[in-house]
């Protein structure tokens, strides 16, 4: 029973510890020029569900939750995020090379009409962040006007991944 006791006290002290190990924060550096409204018109309508629904893990501007503060928590929504920025950042989308432009916005329209995008665990206590299906038709519709616009300019053979 003794080392029950030590184990409880040893484990409190971890997580006490704990919280003072903290990730980074994702925060914008204040240079919006490579985000997507710079290459891309992004209507109003479109910009709003991108920021409700996507911005938090994919761009350089996360709105942290409450407990974002408590560890190992913190640690996990951290690694979430840049695993997330990795796949799509809409703040650096402009910096990507063309064909990749125009393989995420396909990939965004897949995802969202999928319904894989926004994430259930996220939808959890992001409750605004459900898309309805009004919102999905207008998010899809838009990356399909865009990616028109790029196949008006570019040949297609250019914009498809390599086999």
């Amino acid at each position: 029973m003794k080392i029950l006791k030590w184990i409880a006290v040893l484990m409190a002290g971890a997580l006490v510890v704990i919280q003072f190990i903290r990730p980074p924060r994702n925060t914008p550096d204040g240079n919006p020029t490579n985000d997507i409204g710079m290459i891309f018109n992004v209507p109003p309508d479109v910009q709003h569900i991108l920021r409700t629904s996507c911005y938090d893990c994919h761009s350089n501007t996360t709105m942290y939750p409450w407990y974002a503060e408590v560890q190992p928590i913190g640690w996990w929504l951290n690694n979430h995020i840049q695993e997330a920025k990795r796949e799509l950042n809409f703040s650096e989308f402009a910096s990507y090379r063309l064909r990749r432009q125009f393989i995420k916005l396909q990939q965004i329209a897949d995802e969202v009409s999928e319904d894989e995008m926004p994430l259930p665990s996220y939808l959890i206590i992001h409750t605004d962040a459900k898309l309805s299906p009004q919102q999905k038709e207008r998010l899809v519709a838009w990356t399909t006007t865009v990616r028109d616009s790029i196949k008006a300019v570019h040949s297609e053979d250019s914009l498809s991944r390599q086999r």
